[in-house]
């Protein structure tokens, strides 16, 4: 039988092993440009063990009035607004025993069976902290404001972005509560207007997935394996954009309406991914006691992953990486805010949720 060899085995070639293995949904996503990378975050936190949280600058767009040039109007220089926000990596750690893997290390392809196995469970921890992120986001009006009303600005901006970055339809009759062939347009456009075509990606539970289906509004991509069979991927396409289905999406069941279901849109540039990577990403140890031997295999990742336009705060988290939970608590997390105190357009952020029943 093959089995691991800790003292033959190679970190860094297994590391490199796994990093070829394809990610389908957050390829995707860096595929279609909701994944971005940072030249700050890379540089202040690659190579740096110790470092968990930093400020990043956030340069703003040109923007304001064009003054006339007519020979005698003085040309009054604006200033370009810049604002910085706080990003924490996420570090994540897990270790599985070799009899985990018993079914999969006999012939010549245990080796890449399990790298699949550890790569298709990175993957699922990753979509579950973007999940997290989006629930945070869209939690931030409910947060308790005290009596200080020079939060009021904070207050209407955030609001602000709810409002006009979430479309629920889930209050309405018949038809008209699910999703249908307008929906994401319609959202997109009550998001961002004029910029809604840098929406790329919907993230969709099955059940409505499901019933775009039924409408043929949706159709997935297709891929042949290697004995020539086509088969669907998790990936597919809706008015023009990228579809990943998941069943980890938000729901929530409300009596006498039925369950309720959360869709979220990304357009290009909406979060900020960057692999940070661990000093030992990969290692294995022989455990001689423990079920009478055994050897384990020991992973661990370090990523950013943050949502542009948001500010981290961590006003309640525990330790230096956050739990998925911290990610989802809307107390850490903030609009971005300019020297002046003037909130970021929200209607730069590519980011959108869809509520309905289906």
């Amino acid at each position: 039988m093959a089995n691991f060899d800790y003292k033959k085995f190679d970190s860094d070639a297994f590391s490199s092993f796994i990093a070829r293995i394809p990610s389908i949904k957050i390829d995707e996503l860096k595929a279609r440009r909701a994944f971005v990378g940072n030249s700050e975050i890379r540089s202040i936190f690659r190579g740096a063990a110790n470092a968990a949280y930093a400020k990043i600058p956030l340069y703003g767009a040109i923007t304001g009035a064009a003054q006339n040039y007519d020979g005698i109007t003085d040309i009054i220089p604006v200033n370009t607004p810049s604002y910085e926000f706080g990003t924490n990596v996420i570090g994540r750690a897990k270790a599985w025993t070799e009899r985990d893997f018993t079914s999969d290390l006999t012939g010549d392809d245990f080796m890449d069976n399990v790298a699949r196995q550890i790569a298709e469970y990175w993957e699922t921890v990753d979509e579950a902290t973007l999940i997290a992120i989006l629930s945070g986001i869209f939690s931030l009006r409910e947060l308790e404001y005290g009596e200080d009303e020079g939060d009021d600005y904070k207050r209407v901006a955030k609001s602000k972005f709810i409002d006009t970055h979430t479309l629920d339809i889930s209050e309405k009759t018949g038809d008209d509560a699910y999703v249908g062939a307008t929906t994401l347009n319609t959202a997109i456009q009550k998001a961002c207007g004029a910029n809604k075509g840098k929406f790329t990606v919907a993230l969709l539970h099955s059940v409505v997935a499901t019933n775009l289906e039924n409408l043929q509004l949706l159709n997935y991509m297709t891929y042949t394996d290697s004995k020539g069979i086509t088969r669907d991927l998790s990936i597919g396409s809706w008015n023009g954009r990228s579809v990943i289905v998941s069943d980890a999406l938000p729901t929530k069941t409300v009596l006498g309406k039925g369950t309720i279901y959360t869709s979220y849109i990304l357009g290009e540039g909406a979060f900020f991914y960057e692999n940070i990577g661990a000093k030992v990403p990969y290692e294995m140890y022989r455990d001689p006691s423990t079920n009478g031997g055994s050897d384990i295999l020991y992973s661990r990742q370090r990523k950013v992953i943050h949502p542009f336009g948001f500010d981290y705060v961590k006003k309640e988290q525990a330790s230096l990486s956050p739990e998925d939970t911290d990610l989802e608590n809307p107390a850490n997390w903030e609009l971005v805010f300019d020297s002046e105190d003037n909130p970021i357009d929200v209607s730069l952020i590519p980011i959108a949720r869809i509520i309905s029943l289906g």
